[in-house]
């Protein structure tokens, strides 16, 4: 995995890796956006989706625990290896989005991370036991590897589920 030595060092990777997601998604047809292809575990909207939901959860519990509430991870009443379930609930409550909602709708939610992260204090990004969140599983990872996970990661991975979406579509790739 990536380590990051500044905030600035994550926020570059998270708009890079962005972009360079979000460019494969120009050739790709909005009533094609809900169709499987064998061998690719998501449809675009679902990736899209995915994308939406973990950005905005981490923001919830950012905005949570600053509130004085208790966090409960992932999900209220869920616990990690009830993920799919998780996973589920984002697929389903964007599903009725248009391509070019969703796109919208992770531009916002993208440009609301970074402005989150850019508002952090390094200290809080990479010291120990800075979010109850952050150490409320068995690993304790530190804030940014959270947002790394959930940002930079699957974009990298999702884009070449993309990719390959397209080329069994047999949609040119960019």
């Amino acid at each position: 995995m990536k380590v990051y030595k500044t905030k600035q060092d994550l926020i570059d990777e998270i708009n890079k890796t962005y972009n360079l997601f979000i460019a494969e998604f120009a050739e790709i047809n909005n009533k094609d956006i809900h169709e499987r292809v064998i061998g690719i575990d998501k449809t675009p909207s679902e990736a899209l989706a995915y994308q939406i939901g973990w950005l905005n959860l981490l923001l919830s519990w950012e905005k949570d625990e600053l509130a004085g509430k208790k966090v409960e991870t992932p999900a209220p009443n869920m616990k990690w290896n009830e993920i799919g379930k998780l996973h589920r609930r984002f697929y389903d409550a964007y599903k009725q989005l248009s391509l070019s909602e969703l796109l919208k709708k992770f531009d916002s939610g993208k440009n609301d991370f970074v402005d989150w992260i850019g508002s952090l204090d390094e200290k809080v990004l990479f010291g120990e036991n800075q979010r109850k969140w952050a150490s409320s599983t068995p690993s304790k990872w530190l804030v940014w590897k959270w947002l790394h996970i959930n940002s930079v990661a699957p974009f990298m991975s999702f884009r070449g589920k993309i990719r390959k979406w397209k080329k069994a579509k047999c949609i040119s790739a960019v």
